[in-house]
């Protein structure tokens, strides 16, 4: 079978058409998801005003993983990243089976994010039917995949960096309000009072941290993608060892400083939270013209990023694996912008099909596909972790000199994430919300491994059988 080589610009097809300002861009939005925006208020709801321990939680895991990958992706970039890293260090079973997976994640996430984008589009312009907007908006961004990935990266560089000014500016702005500091707010700004005034810190309960965890850990998903695109710029070593580097900030600023806005400006139980959203209300409660419509552009805007970003993922992932045999030739393919049309156009045709699904058959088809993906993003953080601690050996005996972002008190940290991450696996079992999510998500897991193994089981079949041919055929 073929192996991706260790830079992806070299020799697979993919041209280097990432500048530095579309990775930066790329790196610092790929942690502010639509989930962000749209998902926050019911974690708030669940967990009062230690959701942010929640956050932070979370926050710190998904800080350790990605100094894992970073460490991995700055010594050997890849267009399949962690795919391609547990391949080599796992086994080839292990690069199937996550990179499927992964796959199976962002083709799903498709129809999730171009269905929310045709909700807000329609409640614009109701003449054109919702299924019509989804249409359009994936034909739209599949074209931008299929131009050039500089075009992709130009579109991403636009669609995150109004996601970046939008959260900064929430940020200050909220602050100026929080300490009474922004004229002609109608917030009279209670400080740090809103933290406590509404039944403490923990309104419900200490326990209410892990239940918020599980509500938030899915709205990380992204901060990854950075390493998959890196091979595709002209200094993938540095464009991820500057995001590795950069993912707390981001991670503190953008998550952290956000619901710590939202939480010193309202009472955590105020009904506008659930209302009208968490942003919505904050920015309500400071007298914002237009909150509701200001913050829908600004959903619509994550969205389309959500979705410009899935695609193209989906698509390198696919590429990877044809690169190394374990999907049709076909994907491994580029045409001569150095675009691999075949598994961009398959990653979509599914997407589309995932839409078609959650229009006709919401409750049934579609919801088992949502929750069948639902706890991957768990999986493939799992897999980094035990892919690190065995490709650190092997970066050190083949090239010790790319070891230039190393994972911080290896391999202890390793570990007590690895402990972290199953910790958050087991107790989703014993939430009765999210155990559906785990179960069918394990089953789709099982089901992937299991094809993984048989595949590996015939191809060592057949290369020992191979050699007995041959010299069956050198002796007649």
């Amino acid at each position: 079978m073929p192996s991706e080589p260790g830079n992806p610009n070299s020799s697979d097809g993919l041209h280097a058409g990432l500048k530095n300002r579309h990775l930066s861009m790329i790196a610092i939005g790929g942690v502010i998801g639509a989930g962000l925006f749209v998902g926050s208020a019911s974690g708030i709801a669940a967990a009062g005003p230690a959701i942010l321990l929640s956050y932070a939680l979370v926050g710190a895991m998904v800080v350790l993983v990605m100094r894992m990958l970073g460490e991995m992706a700055a010594a050997r970039p890849s267009s399949g990243s962690f795919s391609a890293y547990a391949d080599q260090a796992l086994g080839r079973w292990a690069g199937f089976s996550i990179g499927w997976l992964y796959w199976f994640f962002w083709v799903v996430v498709l129809a999730v994010e171009a269905t929310a984008g045709a909700q807000i589009l329609e409640g614009w312009i109701p003449a054109v039917p919702q299924w019509a907007w989804a249409l359009i908006v994936m034909l739209v961004l599949t074209g931008t995949n299929l131009a050039s990935v500089s075009s992709f990266g130009e579109f991403e560089f636009w669609f995150a960096g109004i996601k970046v000014v939008a959260i900064t500016g929430f940020v200050v702005v909220g602050l100026l309000a929080v300490f009474g500091l922004l004229p002609g707010s109608d917030n009279p700004g209670a400080g740090f009072g809103h933290l406590t005034d509404a039944g403490g810190f923990f309104p419900q309960g200490p326990g209410a941290i892990l239940t918020g965890v599980l509500m938030v850990v899915f709205s990380f998903m992204g901060s990854e993608i950075v390493t998959l695109a890196a091979g595709e710029s002209a200094n993938p070593q540095r464009a991820v060892a500057k995001a590795t580097n950069s993912v707390i900030w981001r991670i503190a600023v953008f998550y952290l400083g956000s619901i710590f806005v939202v939480l010193t400006l309202l009472p955590w139980n105020d009904k506008s939270i659930t209302k009208d959203g968490s942003y919505v209300a904050a920015l309500n409660s400071i007298g914002i013209p237009h909150a509701g419509q200001v913050m829908n552009v600004i959903v619509l805007t994550a969205v389309l990023s959500c979705l410009n970003s899935g695609l193209y993922t989906a698509s390198r992932m696919a590429f990877s694996l044809g690169r190394r045999g374990d999907a049709p030739a076909s994907f491994a393919r580029t045409t001569g912008r150095g675009v691999p049309q075949t598994a961009i156009l398959s990653s979509v045709a599914f997407g589309f099909v995932a839409v078609f699904f959650n229009y006709q058959w919401p409750d049934t088809v579609f919801a088992f596909l949502l929750n069948s993906s639902g706890a991957v993003a768990l999986f493939v953080w799992l897999v980094i972790c035990f892919t690190q601690l065995r490709m650190r050996a092997i970066i050190l005996r083949e090239s010790p000199e790319k070891l230039v972002v190393r994972m911080w008190l290896f391999p202890y940290l390793t570990w007590a994430t690895i402990a972290m991450i199953s910790f958050v696996l087991v107790y989703m079992l014993t939430d009765e919300a999210a155990r559906e999510q785990v179960l069918l998500s394990l089953l789709v897991a099982a089901l992937v491994v299991a094809v993984a193994l048989v595949r590996e089981a015939r191809q060592r079949r057949s290369d020992k059988e191979a050699p007995v041919a041959a010299g069956d055929q050198v002796n007649s």
